[in-house]
């Protein structure tokens, strides 16, 4: 059964990182999404865009950009596509010739989706960044971590992942939706430091009730409280404990013999560091699994801290199917799920430019005009 997005056809330039992960998203709930390589990557097993798992299910064509003939050949795809999306510095399409003026004036129902790290503009429009460098100064960073230490980014899940690229497919597709009335596309502006303020929203409600400490690792979602924070067991391994209300709370004391000990409320601060040290002390006496044998799936809000590998192989994980197989490769599943119209894994990763001629051709290219952009290197 077709994708939610069946029928939607997408260009993506081929980039590094959050516009590969939205294309991900938008091929896994039923677009057709192809690939622009650039033209000299053709026949290589990987080039310096070749983002893995990122890539899946999506056909790569080579096209030169800065082959007068190159730019062609992509504004003619780019009046049958729906959706273009790019994830270069501002102003590079331009200079390309194939930014947003001149494709809309090609396909004024086209949605063009640009993803960027600072925005298309303002003082650091034009300036290299990283997810470290977005989050930190949207003001997440500088609240992940432990009191007393130094911030700790969460890995690049934040700002490439979560405020960029799924807001790029979100933005994409609420475009889409608008231009079906309308019959007239957009540009959608993503922006890593604007999605990772976004993602805040909860955190700044909080700090504006009083309820948001900026010092590090003293607050109730940021280690701050005992009830909320991960313990190591007898084995080495880990486990996540979230027991903040509380019946939860509760039910944590009652099944691992507490409740009958004098402890501390957890609302009293100043005595954290007691409680803290006595759950320390307690997950330590059994390993991960005796933990897991005793409290996961009640409502003490208890789960094991899994590495990749091991999340892969839980019950819960098989059950749903959430990490899946596809040729001897782990990978998620596609992600949300749809009743009628299912998303799926459409293939594997494709090798730049794998698929030049099949896809021109799909797209309207005749055969002996293809064979002569290639002699051109316009494509490969």
């Amino acid at each position: 059964m077709p994708g939610p997005l069946s029928g939607v056809k997408v260009l993506e330039l081929a980039g590094i990182g959050p516009c590969p992960f939205a294309g991900m998203i938008l091929t896994d709930l039923g677009a057709e999404v192809i690939k622009v390589d650039r033209a000299d990557l053709a026949g290589r097993p990987m080039g310096p865009t070749s983002m893995g798992i990122l890539d899946r299910g999506r056909r790569a064509v080579g096209i030169d950009l800065k082959n007068a003939e190159g730019v062609e050949t992509l504004l003619r795809m780019v009046e049958q596509a729906d959706v273009l999306i790019e994830g270069y510095r501002p102003g590079v399409t331009e200079r390309l010739g194939v930014g947003p003026d001149v494709c809309l004036a090609r396909n004024p129902r086209l949605v063009y989706g640009r993803m960027t790290g600072w925005g298309q503009d303002g003082p650091l429009a034009h300036a290299a960044g990283h997810d470290i460098n977005y989050i930190g100064l949207a003001g997440a960073l500088a609240h992940f971590g432990r009191a007393g230490e130094k911030p700790v980014p969460p890995i690049n899940l934040v700002g490439d992942f979560g405020g960029g690229g799924m807001l790029l497919a979100l933005g994409v597709v609420c475009a889409l939706l608008e231009a079906r009335g309308s019959g007239q596309g957009q540009v959608v502006d993503a922006a890593m430091v604007d999605g990772t303020a976004t993602l805040m929203a909860f955190i700044w409600g909080l700090k504006a009730l009083g309820g948001w400490s900026e010092e590090l690792g003293v607050n109730l979602l940021d280690t701050g409280a005992p009830e909320y924070d991960t313990y190591e067991t007898a084995d080495g391994k880990f486990i996540a404990l979230g027991a903040l209300e509380s019946q939860f709370y509760a039910e944590f004391l009652e099944r691992t013999g507490l409740a009958n000990e004098d402890l501390p409320h957890p609302g009293d601060k100043a005595q954290r560091p007691v409680l803290r040290e006595r759950f320390t002390a307690l997950f330590l006496t059994k390993t991960r699994d005796e933990w897991c044998a005793l409290l996961e799936g009640t409502d003490s809000c208890f789960a094991p801290v899994l590495p990749m590998s091991e999340a892969a192989q839980h019950p819960h994980i098989r059950a749903r199917q959430t990490i899946v197989e596809v040729d001897g490769v782990w990978q998620p599943a596609p992600s949300p799920r749809f009743s009628r119209t299912p998303g799926a894994i459409a293939g594997p990763p494709s090798k730049p430019a794998e698929h030049t001629d099949a896809v021109l051709a799909d797209w309207g290219f005749p055969i002996d005009e293809i064979a002569r952009l290639r002699d051109a290197g316009a494509v490969n």
